[in-house]
């Protein structure tokens, strides 16, 4: 049964009605016809069982047979991935891995050490297309929520606005902090924060800042990673440990 995400204003009295960009993917790409059975996800965690009931030339409407009231919300506490903007097509590749391991938010910053810049004539446009690598990530994994996916940050915003119950920083210079004695020390948190710098890392004087401001710096042991794969070790480890992997 193939599914999509639908805004959930599109739901009206048992049946939704699909038009705009998914209204051309459904019936003018995949051509499905009436009667064709599909899952629907609102993008906040609740699902719905319909049929195509009708298809006109502007919009479709889809008659649900089957609905939860409630959002599914998976096993662990909500996270939060702080990642140190990289250069290229890296952050897509990070964008739809960690929606794959059960992101919940994205906040892309800018540090001192950054080699890639946001240019603000682009910020929207670059901001909408990771938004639809995340859509299809979620979809793809099987997800009922898409992550929610932030402008980029400068360091000091992000120090200000993290609040969540642990906030781990992966650094390199992190020696004695390992990645299990600090799990281990912990209770089940509602909410983690994750931040992972750009390629040059962050500096010292940003992970003591980040320290102050909460983060606890910890180590992965003598390997060091590219930023690109560092923060998908780290969430798997949580899933595992705190999440539904485990």
């Amino acid at each position: 049964m193939r599914r999509f995400f639908i805004d959930e204003n599109a739901i009206s009295e048992n049946k939704a009605v699909i038009s705009g960009n998914l209204f051309c993917h459904m019936a003018r790409v995949l051509r499905l016809k009436i009667g064709t059975r599909m899952l629907l996800s609102d993008g906040i965690g609740r699902r719905h069982v319909g049929v195509i009931d009708s298809i006109g030339k502007e919009n479709l409407v889809i008659r649900l047979e089957e609905s939860t009231l409630e959002p599914e919300r998976p096993q662990g506490p909500f996270i939060t991935l702080y990642q140190g903007l990289p250069k290229g097509s890296k952050m897509d590749f990070i964008l739809q891995k960690c929606t794959e391991l059960g992101v919940d938010s994205f906040v892309p910053f800018v540090a001192g050490r950054s080699i890639a810049q946001l240019p603000q004539d682009r910020g929207a446009e670059r901001l909408g297309r990771w938004r639809r690598i995340v859509v299809e990530a979620a979809r793809q994994s099987n997800r009922t929520s898409i992550p929610e996916l932030l402008p980029a940050m400068n360091f000091s915003e992000l120090l200000a606005s993290a609040d969540q119950t642990v906030k781990l920083l992966l650094w390199e210079e992190e020696k004695s902090n390992r990645l299990k004695s600090v799990l281990g020390s912990l209770p089940l948190p509602e909410t983690v924060a994750v931040m992972v710098g750009p390629e040059g890392g962050l500096s010292k004087n940003e992970a003591t800042a980040a320290t102050q401001a909460g983060f606890i710096p910890v180590t992965l042991g003598s390997r060091i990673l590219r930023t690109e794969t560092a923060g998908i070790a780290l969430l798997a480890v949580l899933q595992f440990f705190w999440g539904d992997m485990g």
